[in-house]
């Protein structure tokens, strides 16, 4: 082998056993080269004056003590050693990214019909509009109450709820409390037809002062100085009936009244409920919208004249802190619904915050049963806002953020983790199965009880994740031979050898042997336990219940991280990934 300042014959192209210099472009830099794609070691230097070439030492392999050639791993190595390592920044723009991914896809959920075309029939722009009642305007409320959708009873007394005239448009100083709210209370004589799930409206008018509501009345009513709406003002919520019962008695301690409610109407019944405090709101706002441009979900409340092209003032029903458990349920026992009305001047910015919450969830077409859920969700929202100390409310948010991005890495770094995993010394295959038998029976169980749907997605999610770990843990093959009922191909399972011929396969079977003569004892006196003294839907729903209350109990939580009995060596399921390890762990103990 050449050593340095040997001297190599310069010829036009390298032969069989001739050397090739390969170089980065900081490495020709270096060696005196400016071309970054390496050339033959004809150009690494001017050739003498004899033809040949004379080789740098650096560029020559290096030869060990024993006289032999450095091996190419040691290269390998030493290339490792010199790559940086990730710093914060770089970390930093990776969450970055994901968090705009993730805002990206939850715009393209969110983001409404398309803008019509901001021009007119002929082709022009469309001009600003303006505000068809002007700042300081002055004009009267009607309120009216009545159990028909389109109203028309104008001229019928007892419809007439409220009555306020004089009022100013954009006047936040007068009312009783100088705040620009006045207040109405009154009760509301209710029908046959509304006791029994009927539905009640209410419908608001504002007109300039002097002008009536009334169509009907041609010296009185002018199409643009009244402004109109209307909404159902009872609520409909279902409620469920779960007929339990004692498996081998029979018995149940639910209410008779309900059990016969149940037969009668089935599982669900939809009842009206009625809240006794709403507030009319009129927005103080004066922006020169363009139709066709007004961004949504603000475009469901700016109603433009059809003809003139200006915009009505913008009124908005708020019952954003009506908390859900202070409706009440309307039946025959009630002949008259209390009701507290009031009226408020609201800014713009506090609107569009009251609008963006009060519009419906991108996923509607989960159908009705998601929105009842996000509606007790909300409430606690709600209460929280209301009664919580803003110090510790304000805590309460970081350390929710904090939970948020320790769980991300705890399923990143698991995922990675598994992916990149070789060898399965120190790692318990047995602990994967058990967790996707613990997955699968949580996941279960929450669909026999119709919990949260943002639950079933992430409890599924971490069902697949553990079918996938199946996959790294053990050789999985379709036997197409020998098929199921002739039709399926069969699934087959064989340990690894990197599993086999370790010692961990011995130790996680003694582990399993000696947690089984504990376990199954106990699962044993559970099921009976949870037999006779408690109620259940069904046997399919008793054995869920009592898996799921045995895990509780005597296992692992379920949000804990999925491997669910310790390794060898100090090792958990996650064979002692530092990251996976330490996210898991604040996410199972540190923040739940």
């Amino acid at each position: 082998m050449a050593a340095p300042g040997t001297e190599v014959a310069a010829g036009p192209a390298p032969g069989p056993g001739q050397v090739r210099a390969d170089w980065g472009p900081g490495e020709a830099a270096d060696r005196g080269g400016g071309d970054p794609r390496g050339r033959f070691c004809s150009a690494a230097a001017p050739p003498s004056s004899d033809g040949t070439v004379r080789l740098p030492p650096s560029f020559l392999p290096q030869v060990t003590s024993n006289g032999s050639a450095g091996s190419g791993e040691a290269a390998a190595a030493e290339t490792q050693r010199q790559q940086p390592a990730p710093n914060a920044w770089q970390v930093i723009k990776g969450v970055l990214f994901r968090i705009f991914i993730i805002w990206a896809i939850s715009s393209w959920f969110r983001r409404g019909p398309a803008p019509q075309e901001q021009s007119s029939t002929g082709g022009t722009p469309r001009a600003p509009s303006r505000n068809l009642f002007p700042k300081d305007t002055l004009m009267d409320l009607y309120v009216y109450i009545s159990e028909h959708e389109h109203f028309t009873d104008f001229n019928v007394s007892s419809a007439l709820f409220w009555q306020k005239r004089d009022l100013v448009y954009g006047d936040w100083t007068s009312g009783e409390n100088a705040d620009g709210c006045y207040e109405h209370y009154g009760e509301v004589d209710i029908s046959q037809s509304v006791q029994q799930n009927g539905s009640i409206y209410i419908h608001v008018y504002f007109t300039k002062s002097g002008f009536h509501p009334d169509p009907r009345q041609k010296n009185l009513y002018r199409r643009l100085a009244t402004v109109h709406t209307s909404r159902m003002i009872n609520k409909y919520k279902r409620r469920r009936f779960q007929k339990t019962k004692n498996l081998l008695t029979g018995e149940t301690e639910a209410d008779p009244e309900m059990i016969k409610r149940a037969e009668d109407y089935g599982p669900v019944e939809v009842i009206s409920h009625w809240h006794p405090n709403l507030t009319i709101n009129m927005v103080d706002d004066h922006t020169p919208w363009v139709k066709g441009s007004v961004p949504p979900p603000l475009d469901q409340y700016v109603k433009f004249d059809a003809i003139s092209g200006d915009y009505y003032p913008i009124l908005y029903f708020n019952d954003y802190w009506n908390l859900q458990k202070d409706y009440f349920p309307i039946n025959e026992t009630l002949q008259r619904l209390p009701f507290r009305l009031s009226f408020c001047p609201l800014s713009l910015w506090r609107w569009q915050l009251y609008a963006a919450q009060s519009t419906k969830s991108p996923w509607n077409f989960l159908g009705e049963d998601l929105y009842e859920q996000s509606d007790e969700e909300q409430d606690s929202v709600k209460v929280a806002l209301l009664e919580t100390n803003p110090y510790l409310l304000a805590l309460t948010i970081i350390v929710s953020i904090v939970h948020s991005i320790f769980e991300f890495l705890a399923f990143k770094n698991d995922i990675q983790f598994w992916n990149s995993r070789q060898s399965l010394e120190g790692l318990s295959v047995r602990s994967v199965f058990f967790g996707v038998f613990q997955s699968l029976v949580v996941l279960l169980y929450i669909l026999d009880n119709e919990t949260n749907f943002v639950v079933q997605v992430s409890v599924f999610i971490g069902l697949l994740i553990d079918l996938w770990k199946i996959t790294k843990v053990m050789d999985v093959r379709l036997d197409r031979e020998n098929k199921v009922a002739g039709v399926f191909p069969r699934v087959t399972f064989k340990d690894k050898s990197t599993y086999i011929e370790s010692s961990t396969k011995v130790y996680d079977d003694m582990a399993f042997r000696y947690l089984s003569w504990i376990l199954f004892p106990l699962l044993g006196c559970y099921a009976v336990y949870s037999l006779l003294y408690l109620e259940h839907k069904g046997w399919y729903s008793w054995v869920l219940s009592m898996l799921y209350g045995f895990l509780l109990t005597f296992g692992e939580r379920p949000t804990a991280p999925r491997a669910s009995f310790p390794g060898w060596g100090g090792h958990r399921g996650y064979g002692g990934h530092k990251g996976a390890g330490v996210a898991g762990g604040v996410r199972t103990w540190g923040l739940e």
